[in-house]
């Protein structure tokens, strides 16, 4: 190769724009780990958090930063439609486009159903299935103006396949990202736009070890494991940053499960 090809190639190399993610959550738990991981596989990362916790991101914007790439703090509240689009439009004005989001924000809610309240019903549908659908409308609609690719990836659960006592409004939302992943996979599949889900089952988080420390409590939930182990953070982001990646890209409408074999039976 002549010299003059090689530099052309270095510097089309040195001036290629980076690839940028959008990950809701980020305080802690998985939304933290994918950020993370995406930055160390070169990503400009935005995280968020709801407006009265985005100070709560500090280290995970540290973490980033470390990496080399920009981190950006965004709030975010996915109860509010005009929380959902500034969020967007920050991102966007930030980074100048979005090559990936990842739904993570979640909230749970362990109760029986027959005890349900419309008010409790509403605190977990909003944020987990309208809240993500809007968000991802939102991101979609700015891809598609931009005319460039992207991939949406949203953090389902095994809630959403199998059944389980007193999870019944989780499920039913995780059930809904599950679908709605199939559904705007097949609308936007012309705009080269790939969405994909990712459902694990019981992962090792900040969030569930008060629950996951009970003994009795861990020893069931093991038993329904056929690895005999629960997942790890590690596992979930190495899943999405592979879903991000070129490599996957022709991977489009599917759930990625992890779960050590929970839903085999």
């Amino acid at each position: 190769m002549k010299s003059d090809e090689k530099n052309q190639m270095s510097t089309a190399t040195t001036h290629a724009p980076r690839r940028t993610a959008f990950v809701t959550g980020g305080t802690a738990g998985l939304g933290a780990a994918i950020a993370i991981a995406l930055a160390e596989k070169g990503y400009d990362v935005a995280i968020s958090e709801r407006p009265q916790l985005v100070d709560s991101l500090a280290a995970t914007l540290a973490a980033i930063k470390k990496t080399g790439g920009r981190a950006l703090a965004v709030p975010l509240e996915l109860n509010a439609i005009d929380s959902i689009e500034a969020a967007a439009a920050a991102v966007f004005n930030a980074f100048g486009h979005i090559d990936v989001l990842v739904n993570s924000a979640a909230a749970p809610l362990h109760k029986a159903a027959l005890e349900l309240t419309p008010d409790e019903w509403d605190s977990i549908m909003q944020p987990n299935l309208k809240g993500s659908f809007f968000l991802t409308q939102k991101v979609g609609q700015g891809m598609i103006q931009r005319g460039t690719p992207g991939t949406i990836i949203s953090m389902a659960s095994t809630h959403g396949m199998v059944a389980l006592a007193n999870r019944s409004t989780y499920g039913i939302a995780k059930a809904g990202i599950i679908h709605m992943t199939r559904m705007l996979a097949i609308e936007w599949a012309p705009h080269h736009i790939t969405l994909n889900a990712i459902a694990p089952g019981t992962i090792e988080t900040p969030s569930r070890a008060v629950t996951l420390n009970d003994p009795k409590f861990r020893e069931m939930m093991l038993g329904r494991v056929p690895l005999g182990r629960f997942g790890t953070m590690d596992e979930i982001a190495a899943a999405a940053v592979y879903l991000a990646s070129p490599e996957a890209k022709f991977m489009t409408g599917q759930t990625l499960v992890l779960d050590g074999g929970l839903t085999s039976y």
